[in-house]
């Protein structure tokens, strides 16, 4: 019978397995349309996207290169819908097949609406849209600076509402483009070479309507940032009133049109004048009862004043008064001043330090003969108990022992005093300690209570 196995050609290895497997999709599906739910997104330190797509029934593992994804106007995020171009290709060293996508748009919301909603949620989560941050504007600004396209229409508006309401008030116009690739540079730029300048009091950001694609550069994170860092108070004026960019949650003011930023910041310059002319009239009647009311009262008082002759006679009589006094006063603390220091020198004289210290320079003599005594007595009776001692160090002196005739007999290396025969063996090496020298003995023979060598 022969044998099942394949011809030796046929055997595949793995590495030739999955090549030929990835010739074979990848020849025959180039670039496909796939749409799905996204899962599992992350984003490495490469920069690439990696996510799964999904459906109720199937996946397939994705990617999407940095050079591809960073055209994208939204970031990708699990649970968005997705409909993408793409290329099959299999990665050989996990035998796995994955969709490389050149191309993703979201699925029935368009992209630039997705990144609108991600940049508006991701910097009110940061807080450039608190209220705590904007600023107000000044009441009536001396030079207005105006960012928008020379051309549009926008900046013609505000240059009408201008010249109706304030015709000698100051317009800088910034011209940079508002819709287009550079759109969003220049107007981050414009905003932050304002902010050096010294004399601008407030910065209008202004464009005509459009769609979300021509309103682009407001939606972008450059110039929503250079209008959050900007200490110049800013007014966004972008699109037609049912118009809202990032620019507008931004702004420290939100106008729904260009012709309305030019009215919320330029006052009405004739409203301006009634109202001083207002104050004029109103300050001149106050000043005028304030100086009726003075000169009433005034001669009120004038009524009631006396002649001021006789005070300035009962002020002499007091004067006079007082100086007497005074002078009386004086002298008689001089004379207790005087009789004081007199009983003072007295007592001096009599208590003169003199004698006082002769005094205690003789008991001080006394004091020390004392002392000396003390000192002597306490020696002499010290050095007696040190005699006493001296003796009964000498009678307890292991040495004068031994000088009598006696020994000291010690085990030998460890040097063991022996206190009795039993402590030792026939024939151990023992150490005699004479008043002179030693003598090193062996043990012959031991008794004890008359028993011998036991």
């Amino acid at each position: 019978m022969q044998s099942p196995r394949t011809p030796q050609n046929s055997v595949y290895t793995v590495s030739r397995l999955t090549a030929d497997i990835k010739s074979l999709i990848e020849e025959r599906f180039p670039f496909v349309w796939i749409t799905g739910e996204i899962s599992n997104f992350s984003v490495p330190l490469s920069g690439h996207f990696y996510f799964t797509l999904k459906d109720d029934r199937a996946q397939i593992s994705a990617v999407m290169f940095r050079g591809q994804n960073k055209n994208l106007k939204f970031m990708p995020e699990d649970g968005l819908s997705v409909t993408g171009l793409g290329r099959l290709s299999v990665y050989e060293p996990r035998g796995s097949y994955q969709i490389i996508f050149e191309l993703l748009e979201p699925k029935g919301v368009g992209a630039l609406q997705i990144a609108f909603e991600q940049l508006k949620a991701r910097l009110s989560e940061q807080g450039l849209f608190d209220d705590k941050h904007k600023k107000p504007l000044p009441f009536l600004p001396r030079k207005i600076a105006v960012v928008t396209s020379p051309s549009g229409a926008a900046v013609q508006d505000i240059i009408h509402i201008a010249v109706r309401r304030f015709d000698t008030i100051q317009l800088f116009i910034i011209p940079v483009q508002v819709q287009g690739a550079k759109a969003e540079i220049e107007i981050a730029d414009a905003l932050d070479w304002l902010n050096t300048l010294d004399d601008i009091d407030v910065a209008i950001v202004a464009r005509g309507g459009g769609s979300i694609e021509d309103l682009q550069a407001f939606n972008s994170e450059l110039v929503a940032r250079a209008i959050f860092n900007s200490t110049i108070p800013v007014v966004s004026a972008v699109g037609h009133e049912t118009d809202f960019t990032i620019a507008d949650f931004v702004a420290d003011l939100r106008a729904p049109t260009p012709s309305a930023a030019a009215e919320l910041v330029i006052p009405v310059k004739q409203d301006l004048f009634r109202q001083c002319l207002r104050f004029k009239n109103s300050l001149n009647v106050g000043i005028y009862n304030y100086i009726e009311k003075r000169l009433l009262a005034v001669r009120e008082l004038s009524k009631r004043l006396a002649d001021p002759r006789r005070g300035l006679q009962d002020m002499r009589l007091r004067v006079d008064d007082l100086t007497a006094r005074y002078l009386r006063a004086t002298h008689n603390f001089l004379r207790l001043r005087h009789e004081r220091l007199h009983w003072l020198n007295e007592r001096f004289y009599t208590h003169i330090p003199l004698t006082h210290i002769k005094k205690l320079n003789e008991k001080l003599h006394v004091l020390n003969n004392n002392i000396l005594n003390l000192f002597k007595i306490y020696i002499k009776s010290k050095n007696f108990n040190l005699s006493e001692v001296m003796i009964k160090l000498e009678t307890l002196n292991p040495q004068a022992i031994l000088s009598r005739g006696y020994s000291i007999t010690r085990t030998i290396p460890d040097a063991k005093v022996v206190k009795s025969a039993g402590s030792v063996q026939i024939g151990q090496n023992l150490e005699i300690l004479l008043a002179k020298g030693a003598l090193t003995c062996q043990v012959g023979g031991k008794s004890t209570d008359g028993e011998k060598n036991i």
